[in-house]
């Protein structure tokens, strides 16, 4: 424990080998079952809806309480890493989305269950807020790229198999045991992280937490996500306006409260650096695409196309398979290459990718819809690493968890979007409407390619923090 804190407080680049290795492990670990637990139980929604004898709406809740949880604290987690180490926040996390776990796992009503949730959501914000900036100090610097490159790999991975390690899960066993096979994970990833997981190379001085200010963002995020929900299930209008007045009052206060702040929650001070703005930018109009079309295509394959659950979970998996292909061959280039070229690139190739999914003819076989989702994953994994890297190495070291929250809050507000927009498509043109989400979608990735193009006039992040 003191010979790690002792070798990065001698400022040595990155962990040695084989320790690197073990530590990235632990990380790998923590963040595919965080980011699987986002998808694994949408699978047994109707089986959880009947054992518990709860409504399709209400049941719905199991999946966005836990999405919820990890919106409105992610930030504050964050700051916590920037005050008292990335280390300690994530270790946190795990054992507390370890525990909430073993909690859901045995559950025996819809309100605990739900509960439960929020609790793992809560621990699922503590592992996503901090992973990023604990590679930053894992890594040696000429290599972060790399380090994004495999975090990004384990996300598309995890993301990948969710529906099929459910599916897998429920043909032997009871929903329960959806959230028990994290406890062995877990368990496991923390031994590996108390052992090998760096501690902060900087000390943060005398800097406390801004209770007032994580509130305040808690509400807002809240508020905007219940708004936009409103919105996408026609509430009625009175209530959305009275949602969207008290978004812009609390909205305003955090905000205001956020620019007098030396060390902001939000870190606001850090959109002045504009390759971080640019690759902020850049990351949200990405997942908004993204989230368009992973919503509306399912709908498209089945009610149009035909295709059964199991057809269509074999026509999405292209996709994140070819992130797992190209992510970390991206994560090595933006060694050599700047990430507002890869980013350019990548997101022309996401953009044709949807473009030609809009315009699939008539009657599509198999491999029509394969190789254009392969062009869109392919398109998006040349992208995300690069962009990644860029977000948290164009911040100043002691500010990497401020960095690591706003690229999660940068994917999250994207994904959020992206659903809300695809909900509208749907109910304003009932009849082309996964066509006019897709163009939508494409729409939104190629002013994402011309953002990430625009950060060509700026510095690489190697040179802008060299000397700090």
């Amino acid at each position: 424990m003191t010979k790690d804190q002792n070798y990065i407080e001698k400022k040595t680049d990155g962990l040695p080998i084989p320790k690197r290795y073990w530590a990235i492990l632990a990380i790998a670990l923590g963040v595919s079952v965080s980011v699987l637990d986002g998808t694994i139980a949408n699978v047994a929604l109707p089986t959880i809806a009947q054992d518990l004898n709860t409504s399709p709406t209400n049941v719905i809740w199991v999946v966005n309480a836990y999405q919820l949880a990890i919106t409105i604290t992610l930030l504050s987690f964050s700051s916590l890493g920037d005050i008292f180490g990335y280390r300690k926040v994530y270790i946190f996390g795990l054992i507390l989305f370890t525990c909430s776990s073993l909690a859901c796992a045995l559950s025996d009503s819809f309100v605990t269950l739900t509960l439960a949730r929020v609790s793992q959501g809560f621990g699922a914000a503590a592992i996503t807020s901090v992973n990023t900036a604990l590679l930053r100090i894992i890594y040696p610097k000429r290599y972060i790229g790399r380090g994004m490159g495999i975090n990004a790999l384990v996300v598309a991975f995890s993301l990948a198999v969710g529906p099929t390690v459910a599916s897998l899960i429920l043909a032997f066993a009871h929903w329960n045991w959806l959230f028990a096979i994290n406890i062995p994970i877990g368990i496991l990833a923390l031994y590996i992280a108390f052992r090998h997981l760096p501690y902060n190379p900087q000390k943060t001085g005398e800097r406390k937490f801004d209770y007032l200010s994580s509130i305040a963002n808690a509400v807002t995020f809240a508020l905007l996500i219940f708004t936009l929900e409103g919105i996408t299930h026609e509430q009625q209008l009175h209530f959305i306006v009275m949602e969207l007045i008290a978004l812009l009052i609390v909205g305003f206060f955090f905000i205001r409260r956020q620019l007098k702040q030396k060390n902001p929650l939000l870190p606001v001070d850090l959109l002045r650096i504009p390759i971080f703005t640019l690759s902020i930018g850049t990351s949200i109009c990405s997942f908004t695409a993204q989230m368009l079309a992973t919503v509306s295509l399912p709908f498209f394959f089945q009610n149009t196309l035909g295709y059964d659950s199991s057809e269509i979970g074999i026509l999405l998996t292209p996709w994140p398979l070819a992130i797992i292909v190209v992510a970390p061959i991206a994560g090595r280039l933006v060694e050599r290459v700047h990430a507002g070229i890869l980013g350019g690139i990548g997101l022309a190739i996401f953009a044709a990718g949807l473009l030609l999914l809009s315009f699939l003819p008539d009657n599509p076989t198999r491999l029509d819809i394969i190789w254009r989702m392969v062009l869109c994953g392919a398109g998006f994994g040349l992208f995300q690493s690069p962009n990644n890297s860029t977000i948290i190495s164009s911040a100043p070291q002691h500010r990497s968890g401020g960095a690591s929250g706003m690229l999660g809050t940068a994917r999250l507000l994207g994904q959020t979007l992206g659903a809300t927009l695809a909900a509208m498509m749907f109910t304003l043109v009932p009849e082309n409407s996964t066509q006019a989400a897709l163009l939508l979608a494409g729409t939104f990735a190629i002013v994402a390619a011309v953002v990430s193009c625009l950060r060509l006039s700026q510095p690489s992040p190697t040179v802008l923090n060299s000397g700090k």
